[in-house]
């Protein structure tokens, strides 16, 4: 089962552009990640920089409508996340109850569809979905 950790770390939504953690902080979540990866369960990670260096693409009336960050509306937005691979929701509890966050921190643990989830329709509607994602692997 994979599962992605999602990192949300209250404040980031207001965060300049450019804000980045401090090295200590940094330093403990290499360890946490070092030991994901040791374990064999890390299949990919990633820091976000803050929303007020990116942007929104919503649909109004099935036009696309562009918003550069930061977002006034947003009150969580995600930092960071994991995906990783593990036995059980309750593994990948385990896992994120092991990060070193902070008070401001929260991770959301979110299992991921996999084909298999699907119904026959939607499966034959997805077609080559997992050659995309296939594709997309370095």
């Amino acid at each position: 089962m994979r599962f992605m950790m999602l990192m949300i770390p209250k404040g980031y939504e207001t965060a300049a552009p450019g804000t980045v953690p401090d090295a200590k902080a940094v330093e403990a979540m290499m360890k946490f990640n070092e030991s994901l990866q040791q374990a064999g369960v890390l299949l990919a990670l990633d820091g976000l920089h803050p929303p007020s260096m990116g942007a929104r693409v919503s649909f109004p009336g099935g036009k696309p409508k562009v918003v550069d960050g930061p977002f006034a509306e947003a009150k969580e937005v995600l930092g960071g996340y994991w995906m990783i691979q593990v036995k059980s929701k309750e593994e990948a509890i385990a896992w994120a109850s092991r990060c070193p966050g902070g008070e401001n921190e929260i991770i959301e643990i979110r299992q991921v569809q996999e084909m298999a989830d699907f119904p026959e329709d939607v499966q034959k509607a997805a077609a080559g979905f997992e050659d995309m994602q296939a594709g997309n692997k370095r």
